[in-house]
């Protein structure tokens, strides 16, 4: 009992030591906001000799592929690429670069001022070769803002694109490198609950083709259990899955077969993508209704956490 007793005040001792220092409490997901953070903005200087995910080429008024132009009068000056031959107001233009330590721990710090928790790390099945290869350097600015801020993080994968044949094991087997490798979940913010790291696959069970595999129910399961149970013990984690927006009902984005409804009672966490969803305000009411009230319905009755998605709207008019 004294041994229990100790152990209790020494978790009740470091949470608090957490908290005095302005963190986040990293040992569990109730009352979480998670930021996803794809960290894939990138501009000549930075060493990756390119304009990612800005533009088509060179960022320009009709090459320009984001939605919202980022205001950058809080960046210093060594964290802005300045764009050639386009000005904004009669001023040299500038974006920046996920690649630059100082300006993700801004994110970071910005994040703590206006109390968000922390962030899902996007992980795109197609681009882990060139992570590795690039020697994670986004990756190891995240780990290092988010101790330095108190923020906590995850590893989300997004399964999008992926080969039908091979994306489970390509996720089983980056997994087993970021956990032996890389260190992630021996860092002391990395994202826990029920003891165990947690671990986001989004995009299993849309119902788009090829474009988000698997077809097969099972080996999407099988996929699960690997990574709850059946994974080296030091290789399983707490599972969140970002499902399809009527996974509760396997009707319109979601996949038809009832197998599916299996695949998804087994995860710990569902994450249903509502994003373009609806439109107005008056959809949104009917959304809720008719979808939201019992999906989190079904969650509970699975014992399931429910990580409902908030967006701030979209275009598609530049992208496009």
């Amino acid at each position: 009992m004294r041994t229990h007793i100790r152990i209790a005040l020494f978790l009740m001792f470091c949470r608090a030591a957490i908290h005095a220092a302005g963190g986040v409490d990293p040992s569990t997901l109730d009352n979480k906001v998670l930021i996803g953070y794809q960290g894939w903005f990138t501009c000549p200087e930075d060493g990756s000799q390119r304009w990612t995910h800005w533009s088509r080429g060179v960022p320009a008024p009709d090459t320009l592929t984001v939605e919202l132009y980022p205001d950058l009068k809080e960046l210093d000056l060594d964290e802005r690429c300045a764009v050639p031959g386009m000005t904004i107001g009669g001023k040299p233009a500038y974006l920046f670069s996920s690649r630059n330590q100082k300006t993700v721990s801004r994110h970071f710090r910005w994040m703590k001022e206006y109390g968000l928790d922390g962030v899902l790390v996007q992980r795109f099945v197609g681009e882990i070769w060139r992570k590795r290869a690039d020697g994670e350097v986004v990756l190891k600015n995240i780990m290092a803002a988010a101790k330095e801020s108190g923020r906590t993080f995850a590893i989300e994968y997004d399964i999008s694109g992926g080969n039908a044949e091979t994306f489970a094991q390509t996720l089983k087997d980056d997994w087993a490198y970021l956990v032996d490798e890389v260190k992630v979940t021996s860092h002391p913010n990395y994202q826990r609950h029920n003891g165990k790291p947690v671990v986001s696959v989004w995009g299993m069970g849309l119902n788009d083709g090829p474009g988000h595999p698997p077809a097969d129910a099972q080996v999407a399961k099988d996929l699960i259990e690997w990574f709850k149970s059946k994974a080296p013990a030091q290789h399983q984690v707490t599972y969140m899955g970002g499902t399809p927006a009527r996974w509760g009902t396997l009707t319109a984005d979601a996949r038809p077969d009832p197998a599916w409804a299996g695949v998804y009672a087994a995860m710990d966490v569902v994450q249903p993508w509502n994003v373009g969803r609806y439109r107005t305000p008056e959809a949104v009411e009917q959304w809720k209704e008719n979808v939201l009230v019992p999906d989190v319905k079904l969650a509970a009755a699975n014992h399931q956490i429910y990580m409902p998605v908030v967006f701030p709207g979209f275009s598609w008019s530049n992208l496009k």
